[in-house]
C-alpha cells in the first residue's frame, strides 16, 4: 500500500468510574464528523456493576457550541465501566505544511476566529504577552513565527505525568518548566494569541503510524491549530512533529471546552485505557 493511501485506525477508550451517589456526567471521546477522519463503525458498552436488575445508564448524544460530539448520562451509585471503540479512515499523509502562510490582520479575521484571541481558563495571553513579544515580536510574521513558538515551548517544557494539575495554567507551566501535552498546547496557544494569531486547542487520538519503537504508552493527546492565510493549521508543541493519522475528538478555547470527562458531582477514576492502533482499512 503506498504511503499516501488512506489508513485504517482503531481508536477507543475504557473508563472505570466509581461514585457514591447518582452523578450526571458528560463524556467527550468520539471523533468529530466534520474532520479529515471518516468514522466507519463505532460502538459503546456501558456496564453498571453492583446494580442487580437495573438498566444500564441511557446515553444522549449532543453537539456542543464548538461542534464537538458529547455524550450525557447519569452514573448510578457504585462502579460503572464505559467502553468506546471506533474504526476510522484517516489520510495516509502527515499534517500539512504551509511555510509561506501569512498572518491575517485582526481587522480582516472572520468573526468566529476572534474568540481565539481572548484569554480563557488556561490560556493567558494577557499575562504572558510581554514574554511573547520579547521572544517572538521581532520574528517574521506568519508560519515561521508560529513554528518558532512551537520550538520554544517544546524545548522550554519537560514532559512528565503528574507534573501539573487540573488547575494549572499556561503561566504556571511557563514558570515551572514542566507539564503534560495539554500544558504544551496551552502555553503555545497563549503566546500565539498574545501575538494576535488566533489559536485553538485540539484534543484526540494519535496512532503511532511511522513511529519507530519504542513508542510511548497510548493516551489521549492535545495539540493546537493556528489561523494563518485564511485557514486553520495543525501544530504540536509536545511532539513537534508532523504526524499521520490524527483523529480529532474536540476543538475549543482550551481544555475546559474539550474535557474527556466532566462530572457534576464526585466521580473517582479507578481504571483508564486508551487505544489508537493502525488496522487494515475496509476495502
Amino acid at each position: 500500500m503506498p504511503d499516501t493511501d488512506p489508513r485504517g485506525v482503531r481508536v477507543g477508550c475504557r473508563f472505570v468510574l466509581r461514585s457514591q451517589a447518582d452523578v450526571a456526567v458528560v463524556v467527550q471521546v468520539t471523533p468529530r464528523l466534520d474532520d479529515r477522519a471518516t468514522v466507519l463503525e463505532e460502538h459503546w458498552v456501558v456496564d453498571a456493576h453492583g446494580q442487580p436488575g437495573s438498566a444500564p445508564p441511557r446515553r444522549q448524544e449532543y453537539l456542543d457550541a464548538f461542534g464537538n460530539r458529547c455524550e450525557r448520562l447519569t452514573l448510578p451509585q457504585g462502579e460503572t465501566t464505559l467502553r468506546y471503540q471506533a474504526k476510522v479512515l484517516v489520510p495516509g499523509v502527515p499534517d500539512a505544511v504551509a511555510p509561506g502562510a501569512p498572518e491575517v490582520p485582526v481587522a480582516a479575521l472572520p468573526d468566529d476566529a476572534l474568540v481565539y484571541l481572548l484569554p480563557s481558563r488556561y490560556c493567558l495571553p494577557d499575562e504572558l504577552g510581554a514574554d511573547a513579544w520579547r521572544h517572538f515580536g521581532a520574528l517574521e510574521p506568519g508560519w515561521a513565527r508560529v513554528q518558532a513558538v512551537v520550538d520554544m515551548v517544546h524545548s522550554h517544557l519537560t514532559f512528565g505525568y503528574g507534573s501539573s494539575s487540573p488547575v494549572t495554567t499556561a503561566a504556571d507551566v511557563y514558570r515551572s518548566g514542566h507539564g503534560v501535552c495539554r500544558d504544551f498546547a496551552h502555553l503555545a496557544i497563549s503566546f500565539c494569541r498574545a501575538l494576535n494569531i488566533p489559536a485553538r486547542y485540539v484534543f484526540g487520538y494519535i496512532p503511532d503510524i511511522g513511529i519507530p519503537p519504542p513508542d510511548e504508552p497510548m493516551d489521549f493527546c492535545a495539540w493546537f491549530e493556528a489561523y494563518l492565510d485564511g485557514s486553520w493549521h495543525t501544530f504540536d508543541a509536545r511532539l513537534n512533529a508532523r504526524r499521520v493519522g490524527r483523529v480529532v475528538v474536540g476543538r475549543g478555547r482550551d481544555a475546559v471546552d474539550v474535557a474527556m470527562l466532566t462530572s457534576y458531582g464526585r466521580v473517582d477514576l479507578v481504571g483508564f485505557e486508551v487505544e489508537a492502533d493502525e488496522v487494515e482499512p475496509v476495502p
